[in-house]
């Protein structure tokens, strides 16, 4: 089978799977439940409760700065500041933000 896996299976003393790891982003999700492409109600809380963008409300879910995000990125904490602001961002830079939090590009659209 050539399928890529993003987990690694450790195997224990008896030869059996003991347990497993993967990337954070994918434990997060796994964590709180998340289906693929759904956004948590405490993300849509944090953009209308506070007024903020939904690539703001994520980012804070995340717990992440946005200089952590735009490190993500390969940009300035400034620049990216800039990307949460903007009304409706180009699908360029909803791809690269969806993908320095582990999301999709959907997430980020409502």
């Amino acid at each position: 089978m050539n399928a890529r896996t993003e987990f690694q299976v450790i195997v224990g003393a008896d030869g059996k799977p003991a347990f497993v790891v993967i990337p954070y982003a994918q434990f997060r999700a796994l964590q709180s439940g998340l289906a693929r492409g759904t956004v948590p109600n405490e993300v849509v809380n944090l953009a209308y409760e506070k007024g903020l963008s939904p690539m703001a409300a994520w980012r804070e879910h995340q717990d992440l700065t946005q200089a952590e995000v735009a490190s993500r990125i390969g940009i300035t904490q400034a620049a990216y500041a800039q990307m949460e602001r903007v009304k409706r961002p180009r699908k360029a830079t909803l791809e690269k933000v969806a993908a320095a939090m582990a999301l999709n590009v959907e997430q980020l659209r409502w």
